[in-house]
Parts: structure tokens; C-alpha cells; sequence
């Protein structure tokens, strides 16, 4: 049994759940915690791969034990969460990893597989977050570190994942805005790396290097989850590329600020015509330029 409310020492002694553990990010966030000293529950749908998992970091000489439930399922999720507490006495921390993707243009999309990534991407880390959270408020607290992306932006062709990502974004800060009082802590972290995932998408693979691989991500997922090192942090969405690691700016209110004691449709009209047309933000990850901010700063470029 291992204190999941003790702290100062890292993650030695701690208990942490890691989703979608059975290869790629969550494999490499697994052992790297395991090795950090963090007793593991490794939990992924793929029952073989789980096991391989959770049999390599015993194998090591660390606690670990294999879940195969799927996030997805309320029941089921709190289901790994319990597995925790039953094995370690408690849970310190939970980084929810577990996630689908596919390609799709949209009119060629399908909803049958857009409800699949939903349910994993954001309902995944809903059900497993708020069992984890059921916990660790009584015991003093915890750290929660959401695996989002930085398709979060968005990114052409798989704009359903993208959306989870993004909700997952604000699920962070959300509940790290509920939860700081109660000493729970909740991050976001968008990594870049060659997997199983990148594989899969062709535009992908070519921007990603098989250099950048997933245990170049690790020691920022430990970083949070140590309450020591990363004391009074939360509320963040953190990117890490491999070489690079760096803050990502949150939504936010943009100057100018126009006022009207009543907006109709003509008035609207006025406003983008004359002013807001020319601060029209930049789109998506590869931040395209709406087509009538192209056409406001032409001009100015010729001129």
C-alpha cells in the first residue's frame, strides 16, 4: 500500500493511473513513472498490451499492476480508479491519455466514428477525471494531467479529434479553476510524437520526425504529477515537441471592444466593414487568414 495524499518526496510512494498505456505516449509516460517511483495502474483496452506493460515495469523491479476497462464507460472508468485505491490504497494521480483518431473530410465523415472518438477523447477523460477527482478531494488532493494536442487549434482532416482536444483544453481549465482550493491541480499537455497515431495520418508522419519519439515527452508528464517540482501550477496547457516545450495561449478577449446600446444586423455590418474586419484572427494550426483579412490587407501590401 502506498500514501496517495503524502507528499514531499516526488512520486516515490505515489499511485498514478495512466490510460491508453498499452504502447505509444502512454506506455512511455507508464515506465518512465514507474522508474520515478510512482506505483502504476496501466490501463488500456488492448488487454495483451496492457499486461506487456504492466509485466516490463515489474520485470524492472516496480509496482505496476494491468487495467483493461475502456474510459469510455462511466462504470468502467471508475472501475480503473478503484483498481488503484484497491491495489495502493489511494490514487495521487491520474494522466488521461487514452485516444482515437481517424481522417476524414467532412462531407465524407461519419457519425458512427465521430461518436467513437467523442466518447474516448473527451467522455474518456470526464468519467476517469471525476472518479479520480471522487478520491482525491477527501484525501487532500492530487495532480491531473489531460492529454489534449495541438490539433486543439485545429487541423485539417480530423476535425472531430481536433474538437475533443479542444474541449479537453477547457475541461482543464475549468476544473482547475473548481478544483484549486482542494489542493487537485489539473494541466494539459500537447505532445508531439512519432506513434501509432502518426502513422496512421500521412500529414503527419511527414512533420514529425522519428526522432521525436514518446519518452522525449515523459519527464513533462512527471514534472506535473510531482507536487514538489511543479507546486502552484495549474490551469495550463503546455506543448512539447521533443526540442521544444512551451506554453499554449488560452482563448481571450479581443481588442477592440465596440459598444452600442443595441445591435442590429446593419450596425453588425457597419462594425466588420470599418473596423472589426481588420482584426479577424488567423485560423487553425497552420493559421490561415480568413479570405476578407486577405482582401482588408492587400491594399496595404501593394501600397
Amino acid at each position: 500500500m502506498v500514501s496517495a495524499g503524502a507528499g514531499g518526496a516526488g512520486l516515490t510512494g505515489k499511485a498514478v493511473v495512466v490510460t491508453g498505456a498499452g504502447r505509444g505516449l502512454g506506455e512511455a509516460f507508464a515506465v518512465h513513472l514507474a522508474r520515478a517511483g510512482a506505483a502504476v495502474v496501466v490501463n488500456d483496452v488492448d488487454a495483451p498490451q496492457a499486461r506487456r506493460v504492466a509485466r516490463l515495469i515489474r520485470d524492472a523491479g516496480f509496482p505496476a499492476v494491468a487495467s483493461t476497462h475502456s474510459v469510455a464507460d462511466p462504470a468502467a472508468a471508475a472501475a480503473i480508479v478503484e483498481l488503484c485505491v484497491a491495489e495502493y490504497g489511494g490514487i495521487h494521480g491520474l494522466v488521461n491519455n487514452a485516444g482515437l483518431t481517424y481522417e476524414a473530410l467532412p462531407w465524407e465523415d461519419d457519425p458512427a466514428r465521430a461518436r467513437a472518438v467523442v466518447e474516448v477523447n473527451l467522455l474518456g477523460v470526464i468519467h476517469t477525471g471525476l472518479a479520480a477527482i471522487r478520491r482525491m478531494r477527501p484525501a487532500g488532493g492530487g495532480s491531473i494531467v489531460n492529454i489534449s494536442s495541438g490539433a486543439s487549434l485545429g487541423q485539417r482532416t480530423i476535425g472531430v479529434y481536433a474538437a475533443t482536444k479542444g474541449a479537453v483544453c477547457t475541461l482543464t481549465c475549468s476544473w482547475a479553476l473548481d478544483l484549486e482550493d482542494c489542493g487537485i491541480r489539473v494541466n494539459a499537455v500537447c505532445p508531439k510524437a512519432y506513434t501509432r497515431m502518426v502513422w496512421t495520418s500521412e500529414r503527419a508522419a511527414r512533420h514529425t520526425p522519428p526522432d521525436r519519439t514518446p519518452d522525449r515527452v515523459a519527464p513533462l508528464v512527471h514534472f506535473l504529477l510531482d507536487d514538489d517540482r511543479s507546486a502552484g501550477i495549474t490551469g495550463q496547457i503546455i506543448r512539447c515537441t521533443g526540442p521544444e516545450l512551451h506554453i499554449v495561449g488560452q482563448p481571450y478577449l479581443k481588442a477592440p471592444v465596440l459598444y452600442r446600446d443595441e445591435w442590429d444586423v446593419d450596425a453588425v455590418t457597419t462594425a466588420f466593414a470599418e473596423v472589426l474586419g481588420s482584426h479577424l484572427e488567423p485560423y487553425g494550426l497552420e493559421k490561415r487568414s480568413p479570405s476578407r483579412l486577405r482582401k482588408w490587407l492587400a491594399p496595404a501590401r501593394t501600397a
